[in-house]
């Protein structure tokens, strides 16, 4: 299956580290070379890139390694596929509008005999289970809410929709509206949050160090959310199973 990234922050931060590990997942260290995608929210706006070459060797991945953009709220996908065929279309992450602001989804896992009902407000474009889902979230939100509701309350709906949706098969997904990351675990999920005081770290995926402590300040806190460890030297947390997460400003929030 699919591989996700996503990054929570304080204060806009890039992701040149964790993107040098995670891209090489898709067509050198890993199997994942169905197309790669990564959306990084800055404001109200939202960069968007995506290639249905693999990451490892995507002219497009290299674009994004050397380009530090800075963002508070970042998604990421490489994709082994399992419905849909190898196309732009098909490529996550995706997007739309709602509620006047930009959604970014995307999934990891596979869903069986799901085939929802067309949308009045949001329709596939490609053939893809995942974005089906995605597009059945939103449409379910905006029946729900006039208007984006407060945080406890949306976090809620959405754990709702994503106990509907897994029953048909494995739902790992990121989903962001630039303010919030929402998470949502079936079978791999696994995040860290780094902040003061900050050490070195090193890449599973290519023999990287960096220490944070010499680019970061003592206020800056990170988290960072992928299917699998990045690193290897620092400890991770497994992602509750059917659980979801809301990372905001750096870190999960309680309750």
């Amino acid at each position: 299956m699919c591989q996700l990234l996503g990054m929570n922050c304080n204060i806009p931060t890039d992701i040149l580290f964790s993107f040098e590990g995670f891209h090489r997942r898709g067509g050198l260290t890993d199997q994942h070379a169905d197309g790669f995608g990564i959306a990084f929210f800055e404001g109200a706006g939202c960069r968007l890139f995506i290639d249905d070459q693999p990451s490892a060797h995507s002219p497009v991945a290299e674009l994004i390694r050397r380009y530090p953009i800075k963002s508070k709220n970042v998604i990421a996908h490489i994709r082994k596929a399992t419905q849909g065929r190898i196309a732009l279309e098909n490529t996550h992450p995706f997007h739309r509008e709602l509620w006047g602001r930009y959604w970014i989804f995307a999934h990891n896992g596979n869903l069986e005999n799901f085939a929802p009902p067309q949308g009045q407000y949001y329709r596939p474009v490609g053939d893809t289970d995942s974005e089906a889902a995605f597009c059945l979230l939103l449409e379910q939100l905006r029946q729900q809410f006039d208007q984006l509701p407060p945080l406890p309350v949306l976090t809620q709906a959405i754990y709702a929709l994503a106990a509907q949706i897994r029953q048909h098969g494995v739902f790992n997904f990121m989903l962001s509206n630039g303010d919030a990351l929402f998470t949502h675990c079936s079978t791999h999920l696994h995040y860290l949050v780094r902040q003061a005081p900050f050490s070195t770290a090193h890449l599973i995926d290519n023999d990287v160090n960096i220490d944070f402590a010499e680019v970061t300040t003592p206020n800056d806190r990170v988290a960072v959310i992928a299917t699998l460890p990045l690193t290897d030297n620092e400890a991770w947390t497994a992602h509750p199973k059917d659980t979801v997460l809301v990372f905001r400003d750096g870190s999960p929030l309680e309750g």
